[in-house]
């Protein structure tokens, strides 16, 4: 028998707002307010690769010594969160033994990230990987604070009945203080998950609900937007949103609690259904 509603959230800039910088490693140039996957987007075959360190590990580590050094050194794994073309995890790492990137530049970008969210809630580091021109265009560091109405929002939910997801592009290290926060279960959580992961993940789970919700703010998020029952996306972080995003959305909203009144309507139009 199948369950009534689940309501599948992206993390970054859905149920956190974010605070994204990047180093243009060509010209040293420092940008903010930029999107990781729009980044990754630019070029064909470009990957957006996470490293699964602390970044106290990051931060007090030898500016000078060379970024592959201290993945090997520290036997740390990464993953490859997006791409704009077919790049694997083994690609992405020859191309990152190959170049000159130290990690005074990834400690330069999560300086400015703690310095642009004092408040943050998390922070993780990445880079950009280019499959074409065997480079690494742009280092990265993202931070988050969650939403003054993401507790809200997910308790509320929870008071309904409603099952709660998260599908992210985001490592389960920085997941999980989010989940925990939100009193969603750990087994409900989708990390590393690429645009055809999360419409999968609604796939399967409209097969266990009669409704399934995905709520989401990236172009990530398009496939699992356009398969879900009800696609929302959330403009809350503030930037502007592609219009073939707006487009895949069956509703937009400005603030996170709007979903509450969403699965409401959801929850009266169903009951009247059945008394017809």
């Amino acid at each position: 028998m199948q369950k009534k509603m689940a309501a599948v959230f992206d993390c970054a800039g859905t149920l956190l707002r974010m605070y994204r910088v990047a180093k243009e490693i060509a010209t040293g140039n420092i940008l903010e307010g930029i999107e990781s996957i729009m980044l990754v987007a630019e070029q064909p075959g470009r990957a957006l690769v996470v490293m699964h360190a602390e970044p106290s590990l990051i931060e007090k580590t030898d500016p000078t010594k060379e970024l592959k050094s201290f993945i090997a050194d520290n036997g740390l794994k990464i993953d490859i969160s997006c791409s704009s073309g077919p790049v694997s995890i083994k690609e992405a790492a020859s191309i990152i033994n190959e170049q000159k990137i130290v990690v005074g530049d990834v400690i330069e970008v999560l300086t400015w990230a703690h310095r642009s969210c004092p408040e943050v809630y998390y922070i993780a580091a990445g880079l950009i990987v280019d499959r074409e021109a065997y480079s690494i265009p742009y280092v990265l560091s993202t931070a988050g604070k969650l939403y003054s109405n993401a507790p809200k929002t997910i308790e509320l939910l929870h008071s309904r009945g409603i099952d709660t997801y998260i599908a992210s592009g985001d490592t389960m290290r920085s997941l999980r203080g989010v989940a925990e926060k939100l009193c969603i279960p750990l087994e409900n959580v989708f990390c590393l998950a690429t645009t055809d992961d999360k419409a999968n993940i609604v796939l399967d789970l409209k097969k266990k609900y009669e409704t399934v919700l995905m709520i989401g703010d990236g172009m990530n998020d398009i496939r699992a937007l356009k398969v879900a029952d009800l696609g929302v996306v959330t403009v809350q972080q503030g930037d502007k949103r592609p219009q073939r995003l707006l487009e895949a959305a069956d509703l937009v909203i400005n603030n996170i609690i709007e979903v509450i009144d969403i699965v409401d309507s959801l929850v009266l139009q169903n009951k009247d259904e059945k008394r017809e």
